[in-house]
Protein backbone atom coordinates (compact mmCIF):
# COMPACT_ATOMS: atom_id res chain seq x y z
CA UNK A 1 0.00 0.00 0.00
CA UNK A 2 1.34 3.44 -0.92
CA UNK A 3 0.31 6.94 0.15
CA UNK A 4 -0.77 7.67 -3.44
CA UNK A 5 -3.46 4.99 -3.13
CA UNK A 6 -4.65 6.24 0.28
CA UNK A 7 -6.15 9.29 1.93
CA UNK A 8 -5.31 10.83 5.30
CA UNK A 9 -7.81 9.75 7.94
CA UNK A 10 -6.19 11.61 10.82
CA UNK A 11 -3.38 11.24 13.31
CA UNK A 12 -2.61 10.06 16.82
CA UNK A 13 -2.79 12.99 19.23
CA UNK A 14 -1.80 11.44 22.57
CA UNK A 15 -1.98 8.39 24.77
CA UNK A 16 -5.04 7.61 26.90
CA UNK A 17 -4.53 5.73 30.15
CA UNK A 18 -1.71 3.29 30.75
CA UNK A 19 -2.76 0.19 28.78
CA UNK A 20 -1.97 1.30 25.21
CA UNK A 21 -5.07 3.25 24.20
CA UNK A 22 -4.53 6.35 22.07
CA UNK A 23 -6.58 9.41 21.16
CA UNK A 24 -6.85 10.01 17.44
CA UNK A 25 -8.04 13.11 15.63
CA UNK A 26 -10.24 12.22 12.63
CA UNK A 27 -9.54 14.78 9.90
CA UNK A 28 -12.78 13.96 8.05
CA UNK A 29 -16.21 15.55 7.62
CA UNK A 30 -18.21 12.73 9.22
CA UNK A 31 -16.23 11.00 12.00
CA UNK A 32 -19.22 8.79 12.85
CA UNK A 33 -18.77 7.03 9.49
CA UNK A 34 -15.57 5.45 10.84
CA UNK A 35 -16.85 3.86 14.07
CA UNK A 36 -16.76 0.36 12.55
CA UNK A 37 -13.15 0.49 11.34
CA UNK A 38 -11.38 -2.86 11.24
CA UNK A 39 -7.93 -1.53 10.37
CA UNK A 40 -5.95 1.54 9.35
CA UNK A 41 -2.52 2.15 7.89
CA UNK A 42 0.08 3.90 10.04
CA UNK A 43 2.83 5.90 8.38
CA UNK A 44 5.99 4.59 10.01
CA UNK A 45 9.36 5.73 8.65
CA UNK A 46 7.81 6.52 5.26
CA UNK A 47 6.03 3.16 4.91
CA UNK A 48 2.36 2.37 5.43
CA UNK A 49 1.88 -0.46 7.92
CA UNK A 50 -1.54 -2.01 8.69
CA UNK A 51 -2.79 -1.96 12.27
CA UNK A 52 -5.98 -3.68 13.40
CA UNK A 53 -8.55 -1.91 15.57
CA UNK A 54 -9.66 -3.71 18.75
CA UNK A 55 -11.83 -0.94 20.16
CA UNK A 56 -13.06 2.41 18.79
CA UNK A 57 -14.85 4.91 21.03
CA UNK A 58 -15.90 8.11 19.22
CA UNK A 59 -15.63 11.26 21.34
CA UNK A 60 -16.46 14.95 20.77
CA UNK A 61 -14.67 17.27 18.34
CA UNK A 62 -13.63 14.60 15.81
CA UNK A 63 -11.63 12.59 18.33
CA UNK A 64 -11.79 8.93 19.26
CA UNK A 65 -10.17 6.72 21.88
CA UNK A 66 -8.78 3.69 20.08
CA UNK A 67 -7.11 0.44 21.06
CA UNK A 68 -4.99 -1.21 18.37
CA UNK A 69 -3.92 -4.86 18.44
CA UNK A 70 -0.42 -5.38 19.83
CA UNK A 71 -0.33 -1.85 21.29
CA UNK A 72 -0.81 -2.89 24.90
CA UNK A 73 1.52 -0.65 26.92
CA UNK A 74 1.82 3.08 27.39
CA UNK A 75 5.36 2.89 25.96
CA UNK A 76 4.12 1.36 22.70
CA UNK A 77 1.33 3.95 22.54
CA UNK A 78 3.72 6.87 23.22
CA UNK A 79 5.92 5.74 20.33
CA UNK A 80 2.93 6.22 17.99
CA UNK A 81 1.94 9.76 19.06
CA UNK A 82 2.06 12.05 16.03
CA UNK A 83 1.69 9.17 13.57
CA UNK A 84 -0.54 9.80 10.53
CA UNK A 85 -3.34 7.33 9.81
CA UNK A 86 -4.45 6.38 6.29
CA UNK A 87 -7.19 4.41 4.57
CA UNK A 88 -7.33 3.15 0.96
CA UNK A 89 -8.94 5.52 -1.56
CA UNK A 90 -11.23 2.75 -2.75
CA UNK A 91 -12.92 2.76 0.69
CA UNK A 92 -14.30 6.27 0.10
CA UNK A 93 -18.00 6.60 -0.68
CA UNK A 94 -18.98 7.70 -4.19
CA UNK A 95 -19.93 11.38 -4.42
CA UNK A 96 -22.38 13.27 -6.60
CA UNK A 97 -20.99 14.91 -9.76
CA UNK A 98 -20.51 18.36 -8.19
CA UNK A 99 -19.08 17.01 -4.94
CA UNK A 100 -15.40 16.26 -4.39
CA UNK A 101 -12.90 15.12 -1.82
CA UNK A 102 -10.16 17.62 -1.02
CA UNK A 103 -7.37 15.27 -2.07
CA UNK A 104 -8.98 15.04 -5.53
CA UNK A 105 -8.64 18.73 -6.40
CA UNK A 106 -4.88 19.08 -5.86
CA UNK A 107 -3.46 20.09 -9.22
CA UNK A 108 -6.80 21.40 -10.52
CA UNK A 109 -6.82 24.73 -12.39
CA UNK A 110 -8.80 27.40 -10.49
CA UNK A 111 -11.11 29.39 -12.77
CA UNK A 112 -13.01 32.40 -11.46
CA UNK A 113 -16.35 33.27 -13.10
CA UNK A 114 -15.29 36.86 -13.79
CA UNK A 115 -11.46 36.83 -13.78
CA UNK A 116 -10.88 33.57 -15.67
CA UNK A 117 -7.95 31.22 -15.02
CA UNK A 118 -6.09 32.07 -11.81
CA UNK A 119 -3.73 29.27 -10.75
CA UNK A 120 -3.35 25.68 -9.60
CA UNK A 121 -4.62 24.15 -6.34
CA UNK A 122 -1.58 23.25 -4.23
CA UNK A 123 -3.16 22.12 -0.98
CA UNK A 124 -6.32 22.22 1.14
CA UNK A 125 -5.89 23.32 4.74
CA UNK A 126 -8.26 22.76 7.67
CA UNK A 127 -7.66 25.63 10.08
CA UNK A 128 -9.84 26.20 13.16
CA UNK A 129 -12.88 24.62 11.56
CA UNK A 130 -12.43 26.53 8.30
CA UNK A 131 -11.29 24.66 5.20
CA UNK A 132 -9.19 26.73 2.79
CA UNK A 133 -7.94 25.94 -0.72
CA UNK A 134 -4.36 27.14 -1.28
CA UNK A 135 -3.39 28.32 -4.75
CA UNK A 136 -0.48 30.34 -6.14
CA UNK A 137 -1.55 33.54 -7.88
CA UNK A 138 1.10 35.87 -9.33
CA UNK A 139 3.73 34.40 -7.01
CA UNK A 140 1.62 34.78 -3.85
CA UNK A 141 -0.26 32.08 -1.94
CA UNK A 142 -4.00 32.82 -1.94
CA UNK A 143 -6.37 31.01 0.42
CA UNK A 144 -9.90 30.44 -0.88
CA UNK A 145 -12.69 29.56 1.59
CA UNK A 146 -14.55 26.37 0.62
CA UNK A 147 -18.02 27.88 1.12
CA UNK A 148 -20.62 26.66 -1.40
CA UNK A 149 -21.21 30.18 -2.77
CA UNK A 150 -17.45 30.55 -3.47
CA UNK A 151 -16.43 27.08 -4.70
CA UNK A 152 -19.13 26.36 -7.27
CA UNK A 153 -18.11 23.19 -9.07
CA UNK A 154 -15.31 20.69 -9.59
CA UNK A 155 -15.01 19.56 -13.21
CA UNK A 156 -13.30 16.22 -12.60
CA UNK A 157 -12.99 15.32 -16.27
CA UNK A 158 -11.07 18.52 -17.14
CA UNK A 159 -9.44 19.01 -13.70
CA UNK A 160 -10.89 22.48 -13.23
CA UNK A 161 -12.32 24.14 -10.13
CA UNK A 162 -14.92 26.82 -10.85
CA UNK A 163 -15.07 29.57 -8.21
CA UNK A 164 -16.76 32.91 -7.61
CA UNK A 165 -14.23 34.77 -5.47
CA UNK A 166 -15.43 37.56 -3.17
CA UNK A 167 -14.69 41.05 -4.48
CA UNK A 168 -11.20 42.14 -3.42
CA UNK A 169 -9.94 38.74 -2.18
CA UNK A 170 -7.06 38.52 -4.66
CA UNK A 171 -6.13 42.17 -4.12
CA UNK A 172 -5.83 41.65 -0.34
CA UNK A 173 -3.21 38.95 -0.90
CA UNK A 174 -1.36 40.94 -3.55
CA UNK A 175 -1.23 44.01 -1.27
CA UNK A 176 -0.04 41.95 1.71
CA UNK A 177 2.62 40.29 -0.42
CA UNK A 178 4.16 43.67 -1.24
CA UNK A 179 3.86 45.39 2.18
CA UNK A 180 7.58 45.11 2.87
CA UNK A 181 8.23 47.22 -0.22
CA UNK A 182 5.94 50.00 1.01
CA UNK A 183 7.60 50.79 4.35
CA UNK A 184 8.39 54.52 4.53
CA UNK A 185 12.10 55.43 4.76
CA UNK A 186 11.49 57.83 7.65
CA UNK A 187 9.72 55.29 9.89
CA UNK A 188 11.29 55.31 13.36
Amino acid sequence: MTQDSCYLLGYIVRTHGTSGDVVIFLDVDYPEDYEDLDSVYFELKGDLVPYFVERFNLQKQSKAIVRFEEVDTIEKAQALVGTSLYLPLDSLAELEDEEFYYHEIKGYTVIDESKGELGIVREVYSLNGQDLIAMDYQGVEVLIPTAEDIVLKADKENKKLLVNLPEGLLEVYLENGSDSDNVPDDAD
